[in-house]
């Protein structure tokens, strides 16, 4: 399977009294504004982190950092929605002191790219132990996706693979199929496999997990109520 490196979402503008405020708090130069405004400075994950702390940024954003990029994720409607909500009760209730269950977290791939997939199964930490998870701490991410399909199978497939994710579903609300990803191998994966309504998927880390596509994918995605 072939993926892409490039083909991102558009990049979050910041206006002139948020390079201020960017400025005040330390996180860019004054001589860097220029590059701000333009969307030519490109930010680590901790200056991300520091946009959340000092306010600039905010947690309930639709935004996600990509190779420095601050990028506007896709709203969503209630076809996610449900799928969502569904994938959470049937994945917490199967791993329940197996594995935690992140929903639209972030995974730091490497020091310039924080994704939040909308699901992603990790290691099993007690409730003392707070701190960021990467890459060698996930068993696999799953994307449900609509209107982002082309980016989540795209650019940030890609990026999952060369950050060596194990295991990707994409969840494809448009046509009620889950592709799963397996083997990374560079910017691809070397085993895709597809399963669809009537089908039951399990992933590698937990084979006796059993998901019916049937209980998390809806049977429609047109003529949903408003967003």
């Amino acid at each position: 399977m072939t993926t892409t490196m490039t083909g991102l979402p558009p990049m979050r503008p910041f206006t002139p009294q948020e390079c201020e405020a960017l400025v005040t708090a330390g996180i860019i130069a004054d001589s860097e504004r220029a590059d701000v405004l333009a969307g030519a400075r490109l930010f680590t994950v901790d200056e991300y982190l520091d946009m959340e702390r000092t306010g600039i940024l905010h947690e309930d954003d639709r935004i996600e950092l990509i190779d420095g990029k601050i990028v506007v994720m896709s709203p969503v409607g209630n076809p996610h929605i449900g799928g969502t909500a569904w994938l959470t009760m049937l994945l917490a209730s199967a791993l329940v002191g197996r594995a935690l269950v992140l929903v639209q977290s972030p995974i730091y791939l490497n020091d310039h790219s924080a994704p939040q997939p909308d699901f992603a199964v990790v290691s099993l930490r007690p409730i003392t132990e707070i701190a960021r998870y990467y890459p060698p701490d996930v068993y696999f991410v799953i994307e449900v996706a609509d209107s982002s399909l082309p980016y989540d199978s795209g650019p940030k497939l890609a990026r999952y693979a060369a950050a060596g994710i194990p295991e990707v579903w994409i969840a494809n609300l448009r046509v009620r199929e889950v592709i799963a990803y397996t083997d990374p191998s560079g910017s691809n994966y070397a085993t895709v496999t597809t399963y669809r309504a009537g089908d039951s998927i399990s992933p590698r880390a937990f084979p006796d997990v059993v998901l019916a596509v049937d209980e998390f994918m809806p049977s429609a995605t047109h003529g949903q109520d408003a967003q």
